[in-house]
């Protein structure tokens, strides 16, 4: 909260201070009015880029489509991404402490349809026939990317029906221009002006 002193000067909060915990559910907002299918297509109105997250687990590779990804801060270095509770990546992440996010190029549905389908099999044969590279975590970054990020897992919070996972970035790549864009249920592709 931004407040004024006794001269009326104005006082800016500590950034090193902890940030308050807000506990939503004591709040009583009726959200039972809105319908779960009109908040998804509204949320689908938003482009969002693409990326693949991989993680690992004894040596076992496992990645999945997110596009649910934000940055948090510049110091540390975090990013967010959520994760669907009933996926393997939600198990997954929390046994490997680890994760990496390789956002896609234009030239890359493919790959994130190969990594949205849930019944396909864990580990190596994910990844046949892609090209990859070990992150220093040990995450799998695929190549064509137009940006990685290797991260450990700083904090995982509740959100519902996922997890926030929230990841301090250990390494951070640019790749090349082009990246696959994701609006209304279609991909397509971002051209800066």
């Amino acid at each position: 909260m931004i407040t004024t002193d006794d001269a009326g000067a104005t006082v800016h909060p500590d950034p090193t201070r902890e940030a308050a915990t807000i506990d939503a559910t004591e709040r009583s907002f009726d959200t039972a009015g809105v319908d779960p299918m009109a908040f998804r297509a509204v949320m689908g109105s938003f482009l969002t880029g693409v990326s693949v997250m991989t993680t690992h687990v004894e040596g076992v590779p496992h990645g999945m489509t997110a596009s649910a990804i934000a940055s948090v801060s510049l110091e540390p270095p975090l990013v967010l991404v959520c994760v669907e509770r009933t996926t393997l990546m939600a198990d997954r992440v929390q046994e490997a402490g680890v994760f990496a996010l390789s956002f896609l190029a234009e030239d890359q549905a493919e790959l994130s349809n190969r990594f949205a389908v849930g019944d396909r099999e864990e580990g190596e044969s994910e990844f046949a026939g892609l090209t990859t590279h070990t992150a220093v975590t040990g995450a799998r970054l695929l190549e064509g990317a137009t940006g990685t990020l290797d991260c450990r897992v700083y904090s995982i919070t509740d959100g519902g029906d996922h997890l926030v996972v929230i990841g301090e970035v250990v390494a951070a790549e640019v790749g090349r221009d082009a990246p696959l864009a994701y609006y209304r249920g279609g991909y397509g592709v971002f051209r800066s002006r």
